[in-house]
């Protein structure tokens, strides 16, 4: 059975290209991994079955023949199990791949998520303009130290791996402060990994899924 990816069947210009069933998508573009989506509407209410599947009613949800799981790094984990190029089999090297997947998502998408809740969610609040001076240098911190561990290297481990997957989506929202620019590295490093042609199938695949206006349940 080919794999199912649930993924919007809208959401705003803003967000489009950075949903994050971008990343199962991007994982099986690099692996030749067939895969088939289920397009579901972002508009309240959620059916009462997808909420069985995702209890928050969010993308993506991987359908796998008989295994079912939602959050996105836990897909990725699961569909780089399949494959050497995402998740190599020597034990250091393993271990460093995952290591960085897990610190994608825990130590550097958490400061990224609320500075985009600052700059664009809650914008027009008091408190968010008080936040965001502290927030952005924090932030810089957090990239600082992941361009340090990066060094001169082209990905995390040794070669490509689920874990630039990972980094790199998660670094792309970064795009709309200076923390990269400042930053060539990374700015390099998310260059390379969006540049890959799995990519940027990946990427038309969504966009292609689009609709333009919002979609009822």
């Amino acid at each position: 059975m080919a794999i199912e990816i649930t993924a919007f069947n809208w959401v705003p210009d803003f967000a489009r290209g950075y949903v994050r069933d971008l990343r199962p998508r991007w994982a099986c573009e690099e692996i030749g991994l067939p895969y088939t989506t289920r397009l579901i509407s972002p508009v309240p209410p959620k059916p009462a079955d997808y909420l069985c599947e995702q209890p928050w009613g969010q993308v993506p949800v991987l359908h796998d023949g008989g295994v079912q799981l939602f959050e996105s790094g836990a897909i990725l984990l699961h569909l780089a199990e399949r494959d050497e190029r995402l998740l190599p089999r020597d034990p250091q090297a393993r271990a460093t791949v995952l290591a960085w997947l897990f610190a994608a998502f825990n130590s550097v998408e958490p400061w990224l998520f609320e500075l985009g809740n600052v700059e664009i969610f809650s914008k027009d609040e008091p408190w968010a303009k008080l936040r965001k001076p502290s927030l952005v240098k924090d932030t810089g911190k957090r990239l600082d130290g992941l361009m340090e561990a990066l060094g001169d290297r082209e990905w995390l481990g040794d070669g490509f791996s689920v874990a630039d997957v990972a980094m790199v989506t998660v670094l792309r929202n970064a795009d709309h402060e200076d923390l990269m620019s400042s930053r060539p590295r990374l700015a390099d490093y998310v260059a390379r990994g969006t540049a890959r042609p799995a990519f940027r199938r990946a990427l038309a695949a969504q966009l292609a899924d689009f609709r333009p206006e919002p979609v009822a349940a």
